[in-house]
């Protein structure tokens, strides 16, 4: 699995952004160039654990936009799985960021599960320039917290030294 000062590979990806067919567009790198990006990996569309993930961070999406991080979710479905899927459940309908057809990306980050052949439940937060700042991987069973996402952004865009459960206004570690 790719981690921390590692480069983002290079994709370019089918992504459901909306609840139409003209709503299927290609991100790849330069998509939101210049900006903090939060990838969210998850196992399959149409099961349990993933929609109470996605919604959660959509209802957070302004928090990240503040922080001028955009998010992006996968899995190795395709994008019209993707689209059915926000079509067909309550929850999803209004997700505001797209959900990218992540096969070949999955493989090149490494976080492919050996037996299921899915995304692991990872997460990447990657810097203006490409860089991977943050990385993560969660049992498949279990769901993220928006909350410690959030917290890590703001320590990673500090740059300074965060102790154990620095929060932003907390004082930082002087040396």
């Amino acid at each position: 699995m790719l981690t921390v000062g590692d480069l983002f590979p290079a994709f370019h990806s089918k992504a459901c952004n909306g609840l139409t067919s003209d709503d299927i567009i290609e991100i790849d790198n330069s998509t939101y160039k210049g900006k903090w990006t939060f990838f969210l990996f998850y196992p399959k569309d149409f099961t349990f654990v993933c929609p109470t993930e996605l919604v959660e961070f959509g209802k957070r999406n302004g928090d990240f936009k503040d922080r001028d991080v955009q998010l992006i979710g996968g899995s190795t479905d395709n994008e019209f799985s993707h689209l059915a899927w926000r079509q067909s459940h309550a929850d999803l309908k209004s997700l505001p960021y797209p959900l990218i057809a992540a096969q070949k990306l999955a493989g090149d980050l490494g976080i492919l599960d050996p037996k299921e052949n899915v995304c692991l439940r990872a997460s990447f937060l990657v810097d203006q320039h490409g860089v991977i700042q943050w990385a993560t991987v969660n049992n498949l069973s279990v769901g993220r917290s928006v909350e410690e996402a959030l917290r890590v952004v703001d320590a990673v865009q500090s740059d300074e030294l965060c102790p154990c459960n620095w929060k932003k206004g907390d004082a930082t570690l002087k040396v």
